[in-house]
């Protein structure tokens, strides 16, 4: 469990320096669509992942890997300095992390809010504007949600704003019930 803040606060370090460089340059958008971008490549590559995470890959071999995306994307100088600083540091697996604190910073210099949504399944279009309404009228503000599909969750939904997080999946339920149950 410490390593999990240890690399929450590790990413969130990373994310309000990465955003204070960007708001001085005036990229803030600019490098938040490069970092989405980013992230979708991570959902969608097996080897980004296993690149990122493992400890067998070199920082020297982490940097290379994501200044290839970076050239390839055509990402912003500011966001392809930050990817090799980051890989310099030893700190690439902590990336998803940064990516996620960057855009509650950023969302929140709009006013907005960001959520993540977590099922079981992909929400349906319906499905989808009623949790933005639900989020809305909860936050008092308009959510910029992320929606994400974990088949483990079994059903159900789990959203996370900022740091708190709302589990109402099948799977804490059951595990609640299970924990009961031992005690009994």
């Amino acid at each position: 469990m410490a390593d999990d803040t240890n690399l929450s606060n590790v990413g969130s370090r990373y994310a309000q320096a990465l955003f204070d460089l960007a708001s001085d340059q005036k990229q803030v958008a600019a490098v938040e669509k490069d970092l989405l971008s980013l992230k979708s490549a991570i959902a969608e590559s097996a080897d980004l992942r296993a690149l990122l995470a493992s400890p067998a890959f070199s920082a020297e071999d982490k940097g290379k890997g994501l200044a290839a995306i970076a050239a390839k994307a055509k990402f912003n100088p500011t966001t392809v300095k930050f990817l090799g600083l980051l890989a310099a540091n030893g700190r690439a697996s902590s990336l998803s992390e940064v990516i996620a604190g960057y855009a509650q910073l950023s969302a929140a210099a709009r006013g907005a809010v960001s959520a993540e949504v977590t099922t079981a399944v992909p929400l349906s279009a319906a499905q989808a504007k009623g949790v933005a309404q639900a989020l809305r009228q909860a936050l008092g503000k308009d959510p910029e949600i992320s929606t994400r599909v974990d088949p483990a969750l079994l059903g159900g939904i789990k959203v996370k704003v900022g740091s708190r997080l709302f589990d109402a999946s099948l799977k804490s339920k059951l595990d609640s019930l299970k924990f009961a149950l031992k005690r009994a």
